[in-house]
């Protein structure tokens, strides 16, 4: 990023993928300021995710979620695709996985991590390039903001492959584009075109590959230069508002007005009004 934010943390490196993935692909984190840039890097299997690598996301979000020095994630594939779901010949590689094996394991691994980008009080935005699909797509349609190259493409496979959604699709998927649409992807598993995508509002941009890092960088840039804790309450508040009753938001909205107003950002946001100039919130 041009502008660095956050400058009081030196950028860093860290490798999960030595560690807890090998050979086998990687989750590699890299601190840039204030934003933490998060690669799925596995592109030789269109970073089709092993339980190893789902495990260290999960890992990288949780540790993000207590790090009030962050004010934004991105989260990207490597090479040509953004993520192509979970790997289940890898995930699954024993003969016969012992009965609830998947009820005990998975809770904790791709649908904790779906529920962390959903739930963090960062913006974490998404770039998405060819194929999201599966767990890909999901975790992309998870994210606050989701910009694609126009020859990407999401697609929920799962009954395809003679087995029933997961990782949050039948909760995501009719809330940003509702029912109808929603049952040509889960259930006629129809591949939805990043142009479709933008115009159902299922995500947030579409545009050239040739602008996608651009773009992103862009939105991120301004997400990150935001009034951060102002930022995390309203994405709670959404998060809350699609479960609650109006009253029950509302009560929650002054709940987090109260919190909000106690900021210094707050400060800075009326004084940059009466001077009339662009504010310079610091996160705090």
């Amino acid at each position: 990023m041009g502008n660095r934010i956050g400058g009081e943390r030196p950028d860093s490196t860290v490798s999960h993928e030595a560690e807890k993935a090998g050979a086998e692909g990687s989750v590699a984190v890299r601190r840039d300021g204030a934003v933490l840039r998060i690669t799925l890097d596995r592109p030789s299997r269109r970073n089709s995710l092993t339980q190893l690598m789902i495990g260290a996301l999960v890992e990288t979000l949780t540790d993000a979620a207590a790090d009030d020095s962050l004010r934004a994630i991105h989260l990207r594939g490597a090479g040509d695709d953004f993520c192509a779901g979970v790997d289940w010949v890898a995930t699954n590689d024993r003969q016969r996985p012992r009965t609830g094996d998947l009820v005990r394991r998975v809770p904790h691994e791709a649908h904790r991590a779906i529920e962390l980008v959903g739930s963090i009080q960062l913006p974490v935005v998404c770039s998405v390039q060819g194929r999201a699909v599966g767990f890909g797509c999901n975790l992309a349609l998870a994210a606050d903001f989701t910009v694609a190259a126009t020859d990407a493409v999401f697609w929920e496979p799962f009954v395809d492959r003679g087995f029933s959604p997961d990782s949050g699709s039948t909760w995501l998927l009719p809330r940003l584009v509702g029912l109808a649409r929603a049952r040509r992807m889960l259930l006629l598993g129809e591949k939805v075109s990043a142009a479709d995508a933008a115009d159902w509002g299922l995500i947030h941009q579409a545009v050239s590959p040739a602008e996608l890092d651009g773009t992103t960088e862009e939105l991120v840039g301004r997400l990150a230069c935001g009034p951060t804790v102002a930022l995390g309450l309203a994405k709670q508040a959404l998060g809350f508002g699609q479960h609650a009753t109006l009253s029950q938001s509302l009560t929650q909205e002054l709940f987090n007005l109260e919190l909000s107003c106690r900021t210094s950002d707050f400060k800075e946001g009326l004084e940059a009004f009466r001077q009339r100039r662009a504010p310079k919130f610091n996160g705090r």
